[in-house]
């Protein structure tokens, strides 16, 4: 992705203390052009995800990017959130003020066909949260994949899962919008736990931004910190969590990606919102007796460059 012109990307979100880190590297990197923020339910209530948007914004020094309420509850699932990682008010209970900002005047699926579509150049969608808006978007509006980029979604997990033992959460939370997304017909990155889990910032890096008299890198820090202890070190590293995928759009070249077969498992049962990775080298038994069945190929992240995107992301909202 490499042009003299910013990419214009649009970040869809439960804010959520890694898609803080997320959209506070959106902002600040000057290869990426922020065009608008949408939000659904997810690690907290969607009014409480607006809220803490509007805030992160407002702490990074943003211009008015347009923020608008999305789904408050998935397809077909009830809402079940993450306030046990995220705290009470999704963003580690750190105490933040009130945003001063309003959310723009319309539903987060008509902003996000308003934006996609006035756009001069084609959008890359980076959803870091449960998909159901965006479903709800190609559903009701699936013109608007005539000027999408690619999605570099932050979901799914090729071996083991965090909701359960093998579903990653935010593919967990709506796996019908999950399944929906892959339908897409445009480019997918998926962004899943087998990279995700692995980018974290040095403790003394931490402490360093946390330290910062520039609000915007000291809520970096605050965030980092809350996310550390579960590293389970006495001088704890934080994840990067979300904001990795955001990375990987402003630098493809650290992330390692094959391209490879996904479906969603819908069916009831312990195996329910699994991204079912195929990665064998042939075709197997199944195949053989039962037919090939048709499968959306995804550009799967199975390695990364940690210390790249630490070095990136640093970088771009520390100094």
């Amino acid at each position: 992705m490499t042009t003299d012109q910013p990419i214009p990307v649009i970040i869809d979100c439960d804010t959520g203390v890694d898609d803080a880190l997320a959209l506070l590297f959106a902002v600040r990197h000057p290869g990426l052009d922020l065009r608008a923020v949408t939000c659904v339910a997810g690690n907290t209530d969607v009014d409480g995800v607006v809220r803490n948007t509007l805030t992160v914004l407002e702490q990074a020094g943003a211009p008015k990017i347009p923020v608008a309420r999305g789904a408050e509850r998935p397809l077909i699932e009830t809402v079940r959130t993450a306030r046990h990682v995220h705290g009470h008010d999704g963003m580690g209970d750190l105490g933040l003020p009130a945003p001063r900002r309003a959310p723009a005047g319309v539903d987060a699926v008509t902003l996000l066909r308003r934006e996609i579509l006035a756009s001069p150049r084609p959008v890359t969608l980076i959803p870091t949260a449960p998909l159901t808006n965006i479903a709800l978007l190609l559903r009701t509006h699936p013109e608007v994949t005539r000027n999408i980029e690619r999605i570099v979604f932050m979901g799914g997990a090729v071996a083991t899962g965090n909701a359960t033992p093998v579903a990653e959460f935010n593919v967990w939370h709506d796996p019908e919008a999950a399944a929906i997304l892959l339908t897409a017909g445009v480019p997918i990155t998926m962004y899943g736990l087998d990279v995700f889990q692995r980018v974290l910032v040095p403790g003394t890096d931490v402490r360093r931004l946390r330290a910062s008299g520039e609000p915007g890198a000291r809520l970096a820090g605050e965030l980092l910190a809350h996310r550390g202890p579960a590293t389970g070190e006495d001088d704890p590293a934080g994840g990067l969590g979300d904001a990795g995928a955001v990375c990987a759009v402003a630098d493809p070249a650290g992330l390692t990606t094959h391209r490879l077969p996904v479906e969603v498992n819908l069916a009831p049962g312990p195996a329910r919102g699994q991204t079912v990775v195929d990665r064998r080298p042939r075709a197997g038994e199944s195949e053989i007796h039962d037919g090939i069945r048709e499968q959306t190929l995804v550009d799967v992240a199975l390695d990364v460059d940690v210390r790249r995107y630490v070095r990136l992301y640093l970088e771009t909202v520390g100094g």
